[in-house]
């Protein structure tokens, strides 16, 4: 009698809660929106109940094991091409090997192939194979050559379609089991996937398999990793490995790495099954930099993964872009020159004027390290690239960016430099993927915490160049560093997590981001959460490039 003395839409939510009670007062919960800002800055206290590092899996876990017999596929991972139409699989057959004298598979010892279709496996592709190895001409280092690496394209595809497939050697009887995906929408203003996952740093440790294991409770359609994935630089070629390379090993003529640690990586078996049915995009970041023979750096990055960098018109896997429905993704690389006279410039720039803002309003970049970071690690660390680059991501109005390498989380206010500005991008820093070097804890505007500018170099420019400078005005007048908390900086938390990232509509766009430590029992456990607003009434840089160029 109570109940129906009330209106009926009261009833209504008392039902809905009864039904799903987490849900309906998550949807009643108020979430702030991008249009709400700027924010004043919050610091969450750092829990001192958890551990700020993180050991990394053992060399012998049976997590990191290779399960299949002789040439059969592991390491299976599905890649996004550049739309809907097409998917890379890619697999690993073969033993690597580790040694003083090391001897490279033949890749034409085993073919390519991959078996798909919507109901039954009537289709098939081929593709390429390689090897590659990891050399160092100095006594008592061991040398390292990978097993055989496949990368076959699936083209012709049909939109937010589920395909079954299973990939390998037919006629060697090596095939793998039957794996299934779902296509991402066709290209569109109101066609996305339901969430996508974006998580930087992982490495391979405890953290890292918990990060994962929540990573997929939420049922990603799409993830993207923003840099230093396996971390097989911080182990020595005997497979000895230490959260600090420089602070457990003495001076060497160059700086070894464990490449099993990338065997490991691909093969532990919560990742793998995310990759397998899930596509994930990469960038690199300087864990991957990995300095061989002959000045060879990032060849593992380059042979393990497949991404569409010819399709985008990328010289290089170093930096590409694809499509995702109605939003289009650029993935550039902060390890290769970025210079505005570089290739990488040039090919921004042609690449942002291709975007049609009515096909696919969401412009979203991604690369490794952050322009703007609050934390002592890292602090300004990337500021020649910013200065490079930031204008043209202005100017083109992209709505987000999204970096790792600081071992933390951050959100920022809209801010074009170093200033709020309603038309900037959202910049979000997700570096917390529970790598082992551990947390980063201290801010730059912590006393005395404030680094040296010169400690601070460009890490592409040869020699190092040095970008900084000191703030004219502001909490920051004729410092480096501010004396609290940024004005550009909104939420910052020193945890391992993950975010997730829902696009609605061509104008707004949920952003969560999940913490490990949360208990997942509802929707209301979130580390941090907004909404994103795109404003094209009020920012002409969001806009097409016809209004534009009216």
């Amino acid at each position: 009698m109570v109940l129906l003395s009330r209106p009926w839409w009261t009833i209504f939510v008392v039902f809905l809660a009864l039904l799903s009670p987490a849900k309906s007062l998550a949807k009643l919960r108020t979430i702030p929106s991008t249009a709400d800002g700027p924010f004043d800055p919050v610091t969450v206290a750092l829990d001192e109940r958890l551990p700020i590092g993180s050991d990394d899996l053992p060399n012998d876990d049976p997590r990191l094991a290779k399960i299949v017999p002789g040439f059969h596929p592991e390491q299976i991972a599905l890649a996004q091409g550049t739309d809907s139409s097409s998917m890379f699989v890619s697999w690993i057959t073969g033993e690597f090997q580790v040694g003083q004298d090391v001897t490279p598979l033949n890749p034409s010892l085993i073919k390519s192939v991959v078996e798909y279709g919507i109901f039954k496996l009537d289709h098939f592709a081929v593709g390429k194979a390689s090897v590659y190895s990891q050399l160092y001409p100095y006594k008592g280092l061991n040398n390292y050559t990978s097993g055989i690496i496949h990368h076959v394209k699936l083209q012709g595809l049909k939109p937010s379609t589920t395909y079954y497939y299973r990939c390998g050697d037919p006629f060697a009887k090596a095939m793998s089991p039957v794996y299934s995906f779902t296509t991402l929408p066709a290209k569109g203003p109101y066609f996305y996937p339901k969430r996508i996952a974006i998580v930087g740093d992982l490495g391979l440790t405890y953290n890292t398999t918990s990060t994962i294991c929540h990573l997929q409770r939420n049922k990603p359609d799409l993830n993207v990793f923003v840099g230093d994935l396996s971390y097989a630089n911080l182990y020595v070629t005997n497979g000895t490995g230490s959260s600090c390379y420089k602070c457990a090993f003495p001076e060497t003529p160059i700086h070894e790495t464990y490449q099993p640690r990338w065997d490991y990586w691909g093969r532990q078996v919560y990742l793998q099954s995310l990759r397998s049915k899930v596509p994930t995009m990469v960038i690199e970041g300087n864990h991957e930099y990995e300095l061989q023979a002959q000045n060879n750096t990032f060849v593992a990055y380059n042979a393990r993964f497949a991404v569409p960098y010819r399709e985008s018109g990328s010289p290089t896997k170093m930096y590409y872009s694809f499509n995702a429905g109605g939003a289009h993704f650029i993935m550039l690389g902060g390890y290769i020159d970025y210079s505005n006279s570089s290739q990488q410039y040039a090919w921004l720039e042609k690449d942002l004027m291709s975007v049609d803002r009515e096909e696919t309003p969401w412009l979203i970049v991604a690369f490794h390290q952050p322009w703007y970071n609050s934390y002592k690690s890292h602090y300004r660390e990337a500021e020649c690239m910013r200065q490079s680059m930031e204008d043209l991501l202005y100017k083109f109005g992209v709505d987000i960016v999204f970096s790792g390498h600081v071992h933390a989380y951050e959100r920022m206010n809209l801010v074009y430099n170093y200033e709020y500005d309603r038309c900037a991008p959202l910049f979000i820093t997700v570096g917390d993927g529970g790598n082992r070097e551990g947390m980063a804890i201290k801010h730059a505007d912590d006393p005395g915490a404030c680094p040296k500018p010169e400690s601070t170099p460009d890490p592409v420019g040869v020699p190092y160049e040095y970008c900084g400078f000191n703030f004219t005005s502001g909490p920051a007048a004729g410092k480096f560093c501010w004396d609290r908390q940024p004005d550009w900086s909104a939420f910052r938390d020193s945890s391992f997590g993950h975010g997730i990232l829902e696009i609605e509509s061509p104008t707004r766009a949920l952003w969560t981001w999940h913490r490990n430590q949360d208990t997942y029992l509802s929707e209301n456990h979130v580390g941090d959460q907004i909404y994103i607003v795109r404003r094209p009434e009020v920012c002409p840089n969001r806009k097409s490039h016809d209004i534009l160029a009216v």
